[in-house]
């Protein structure tokens, strides 16, 4: 039950994200950026937009996962894996995520 509040709160959270989501979604289309086992957006290739896009996400999920994990007693670690979990669930076909270190299409 709790996992459950927890991912319905991460996923709230990712659309919350939505503002840039014309932005990402391009950037995931051309294979630029994918889902990492960590919680977190990572940079396949692309230019410094890319990367601000990248870094200003993560800085956004971070401070969400932490406030998650404060609040519900559980440690950050905790708070990214099910993030990723859920993340690599959502992840559309074609798009990218990292498995054991390499970026694979999904």
């Amino acid at each position: 039950m709790r996992a459950k509040i927890i991912l319905t709160t991460i996923a709230a959270a990712c659309m919350s994200f939505s503002v840039m989501a014309l932005s990402l979604n391009e950037a995931k289309s051309q294979g630029m950026v994918g889902e990492t086992a960590a919680g977190y957006l990572g940079v396949i290739k692309g230019s410094s937009d890319v990367k601000k896009l990248v870094a200003d996400i993560n800085k956004k999920r971070k401070a969400k996962y932490q406030q998650l994990a404060k609040k519900n007693g559980i440690s950050l670690s905790q708070v990214e894996k099910l993030a990723a979990e859920k993340t690599y669930k959502k992840t559309s076909s074609g798009h990218f995520i990292q498995v054991n270190g390499k970026w694979v299409k999904k």
